[in-house]
């Protein structure tokens, strides 16, 4: 999310990758790598298009739609770029509907059975948010409709949103150490009211060495994620890979917190944040802000193929049944368990280095409160 003074904040971004880059050479040594990691020569993604529109250079969600695509920024500083964006095939906008009061940090879209945009305004970069809420844009709508929800235990930095088969809404933590947390209302979502969420699971992600502009940092956050069209499949993205989960059931939470990750390398995006399914499944298509990049860097949707076969990459599990959210058991953010893979051979000193570096570098500003 950013807001004025660009200049001076793309200054200490940089900075903060050389900072990052150093950090991540004095520690790679000590990262221990799974079997599964992904192979370092990774493909890059087949272009589909480019955004051309200047509106949209900060996108942190995107939808595939049979028509196009649907995006979003996470920026609020330009009124003209808090919009919904609507785009053809050609990556031509052809609608722009506007939020009837101002969003936070709006970093991720979904799309409901019957057509509903959901946009998540969940990002919380200093994690000092009251309530975070989720944009509902009907079919035909001409302007979304805010419902408010409060996490059980403390605010949390977000910018993934998954829909389950009942499109109950399940809320993925950015994370930081390579483990995130999922978080579901525990009622109805209603206009004008706060809903209660409760903590149902967490994930710990496979550890790869896919190269990307953060270093080991990008691989342990989550900046996005998406449902295959026929709902038999969920993903899950860093700023390096996309982690793919069967749901065979339906059951998201499940499968995120019991299932075993297929990964598909995304190596060296700019700055990955969005991620969706083709329209068939076949493929899933990422985009990437352009803010900070060199002038006249345009967004570019890449194509990648999804991932068939067995998955690969084992990893621990801690999940509560789906089903009753409200009895979910309060989660530790711990990483440290038996079960867990390990980040850092220094466990206690690497990982402060590892979430110190993350925020020098992946830390954006807070736009103004609603």
């Amino acid at each position: 999310m950013r807001v004025s003074g660009r200049l001076t904040w793309g200054r200490r971004t940089r900075a903060g990758v050389a900072s990052a880059a150093l950090l991540a050479a004095a520690v790679a040594p000590a990262v221990a790598l799974t079997p599964a990691a992904a192979a370092g020569a990774a493909a890059a993604g087949t272009p589909v298009c480019q955004v051309r529109d200047d509106r949209l250079r900060e996108l942190s969600g995107m939808v595939a739609t049979d028509d196009g695509y649907v995006m979003i920024n996470d920026g609020a500083d330009d009124e003209a770029r808090r919009r919904i964006f609507f785009l053809d095939k050609r990556c031509k906008v052809v609608r722009a509907v506007a939020y009837p009061s101002r969003p936070r940090d709006t970093e991720d879209l979904a799309i409901g059975r019957d057509g509903t945009v959901w946009v998540a305004d969940i990002g919380d970069n200093d994690h000092s948010r009251e309530t975070i809420a989720l944009w509902r844009l009907a079919p035909g709508a001409d302007e979304p409709v805010l419902h408010r929800m409060t996490y059980p235990d403390r605010p949390h930095d977000a910018e993934a949103l998954l829909l389950d088969a009942s499109d109950r809404p399940v809320v993925v933590t950015k994370g930081g150490s390579g483990t995130v947390f999922l978080y579901a209302p525990t009622a109805a979502l209603r206009s004008g009211a706060t809903t209660p969420l409760a903590s149902v699971g967490q994930v710990t992600l496979p550890t790869t060495n896919t190269s990307n502009p953060f270093s080991f940092l990008g691989r342990g956050v989550i900046t996005g994620a998406a449902s295959a069209p026929d709902g038999r499949r969920v993903v899950l993205r860093s700023y390096a890979d996309a982690f793919e989960y069967d749901v065979p059931d339906g059951d998201v939470v499940r499968a995120l917190t019991a299932g075993t990750a297929r990964i598909t390398p995304l190596p060296d995006e700019p700055q990955g944040e969005s991620i969706t399914y083709s329209r068939d499944g076949r493929s899933l298509l990422t985009v990437s802000e352009s803010a900070d990049q060199p002038p006249g860097t345009r967004p570019t949707i890449l194509r990648y193929p999804a991932t068939d076969g067995p998955a690969t990459a084992a990893r621990p599990t801690d999940s509560a049944a789906s089903a009753l959210p409200t009895l979910a058991r309060p989660i530790a953010e711990d990483t440290t368990g038996p079960g867990n893979r390990t980040w850092l051979v220094a466990a206690g000193v690497g990982t402060l280095v590892a979430l110190l570096g993350l925020a020098g570098v992946l830390r954006r500003r807070h736009t103004a409160r609603r």
